[in-house]
């Protein structure tokens, strides 16, 4: 956060890439928790296919249009 500009609104410290205004309403503004320990994942290692890396799938849990692009949570 770079600091307040009114009482509901505050401006964001963004890397360059995210293209995003970066003055929010407080009410779009969560504090971070921590991940509880039994919620991390250890990730599988790639499978390489014709020199390619690929991952098996196990659920797909959620979709959505971006940008007119289909997205998955897995």
């Amino acid at each position: 956060m770079k600091g307040i500009i009114l009482t509901n609104t505050i401006e964001l410290d963004l890397p360059s890439a995210i293209k995003i205004h970066p003055v929010v309403n407080v009410s779009r503004v969560q504090r971070y928790r921590n991940q509880v320990e039994s919620q991390k994942k250890e990730w599988s290692a790639p499978v390489i296919i014709e020199e390619e890396e690929e991952y098996k799938v196990e659920k797909i849990l959620n979709k959505k249009k971006f940008r007119g692009k289909d997205q998955y949570l897995v």
